[in-house]
């Protein structure tokens, strides 16, 4: 069987990014073109640069965006997990309609919808050893271990 693509291939279109700050609460990342394995280190390097800061939230536009592979959909889940880690909430806008599919289908629409854990405090900022609650004093909150590590439940 032969398959013949027409039409636009993957990766004709540059990646185009446009970072605002002008709400350092919320900085935007507007995301065009192609998001793909030879397009999308730029992106994964801006983010990570703007999660260093460690704002409320980032924000995502893409409304530009043509095309999106798997590496490109894994950018999307490290600027999750990244802000999962520094109390920074990830915002998708104006999500294209083969986006959306996509996030849905490979679930990772659910783990966006997550929220963000409370901020850790830093090392200079936690309390010593000695008055810090034990495990056994400490109650577990509802599907969370002591660990205090979210638990999936059926």
């Amino acid at each position: 069987m032969n398959v013949v693509l027409h039409g636009r291939t993957p990766e004709t279109t540059p990646l185009s990014l446009t970072v605002d700050r002008s709400n350092p609460a919320a900085p935007l990342i507007r995301v065009g073109g192609d998001l793909a394995y030879t397009t999308a280190g730029p992106l994964r390097e801006e983010i990570d640069r703007l999660l260093a800061g460690a704002p409320p939230a980032v924000v995502l536009d893409f409304a530009d965006l043509l095309f999106i592979d798997s590496t490109g959909l894994a950018v999307i889940v490290h600027a999750w997990r990244q802000g999962q880690e520094a109390g920074t909430a990830l915002e998708l806008h104006t999500v294209p309609r083969f986006l959306g599919t996509i996030l849905d289908m490979t679930g990772v629409t659910g783990l966006l919808g997550r929220p963000a854990p409370q901020r850790r405090p830093s090392a200079q900022s936690r309390p010593s050893a000695q008055t810090q609650p034990s495990a056994q004093s400490r109650p577990s909150a509802p599907g969370r271990p002591e660990s205090g590590r979210p638990t999936a439940t059926a």
